[in-house]
């Protein structure tokens, strides 16, 4: 496999980017090429069949577009999918967990909040990673409905999400929380709000520099690792690239124009 190659990176849509501004920041010379699967957002309410099918076309994109591995910034994708689609495709996969174990290593109360969507939560990964990490403190989960469309639209300040975020941070300061997981790669672009709010009683833990970490492990040990060069970024959607750009315009420093993906990827529906 060429060290030229591209890595490619998806998510359900925009909030993937939060993976991927970390592994810009470990791997300067990668291109990247990122797709949203902005016409099937949010993953989290839908069915782990569905959510497979679509990390499948998703990976398949990808994969004609030659990349050397594939990182799948999406935890609610991971839990459904990771496992099926490092059987299906041959070559390197890296995913997502919350990060528990440093959480669990963390907290000075006792007590670790979860934050994630349903999909993730509900999942035997997630109920694993409990079952492995989780004994030693009490951990809570907190699905945040609303949240990742909070992001998808733009609205990462403001009353509306001030509220958002102070319906599901409050329960988890009143059960004594002192850490904080981001199990969402949506909720880190939510986490300047959500400082300002908790005014620094707890501590947040993002689990995207984990993973570009790991990511850069990989490439290494497989003498992937690209040593030179700048590293460019290509974006595409499987939704309205129109209404995806002004969102993107404002969540990753620098303008990359949004692409439409192909007809089989924008539209193909789960049966």
């Amino acid at each position: 496999m060429a060290v030229r190659a591209p890595i490619g990176v998806f998510d359900s849509g925009v909030g993937g980017l939060s993976v991927l501004r970390a592994i810009r920041q470990a791997l300067p010379h990668e291109d990247l090429h990122y797709i949203a699967d902005s016409a099937f957002v949010p993953y989290g309410g839908r069915s782990e069949a569905e959510i497979l099918e679509r990390s499948r076309l998703m990976t398949r994109f990808l994969v004609e577009r030659g990349v050397k591995a594939i990182v799948i910034a999406c935890n609610t994708a991971t839990a459904a999918a990771a496992i099926r689609l490092r059987e299906e495709f041959a070559l390197p996969i890296v995913a997502m967990e919350p990060a528990l174990k440093p959480a669990v290593a963390a907290t000075r109360s006792g007590v670790v909040g979860v934050l994630a969507t349903p999909g993730t939560l509900g999942s035997r990964r997630f109920a694993s990673l409990v079952e492995r990490y989780g004994r030693s403190a009490t951990v809570i989960t907190q699905p945040c409905v609303g949240w990742v469309e909070l992001v998808e639209s733009g609205e990462l300040e403001g009353p509306v999400t001030d509220a958002a975020l102070e319906r599901y941070l409050r329960p988890l300061l009143e059960s004594r929380a002192d850490t904080l997981i981001l199990g969402c790669t949506h909720y880190p672009f939510l986490r300047p709000a959500m400082e300002r709010l908790l005014q620094g009683e707890v501590g947040i833990i993002d689990t995207g520099p984990a993973v570009a970490r790991q990511l850069y492990r990989v490439l290494a040990e497989q003498g992937l690792l690209r040593g030179d060069g700048e590293g460019r970024e290509y974006f595409w959607t499987s939704g309205d690239a129109t209404k995806v750009q002004p969102v993107v315009d404002v969540l990753w420093p620098r303008r990359v124009p949004v692409q439409s993906a192909s007809a089989r990827a924008a539209t193909e529906d789960f049966q």
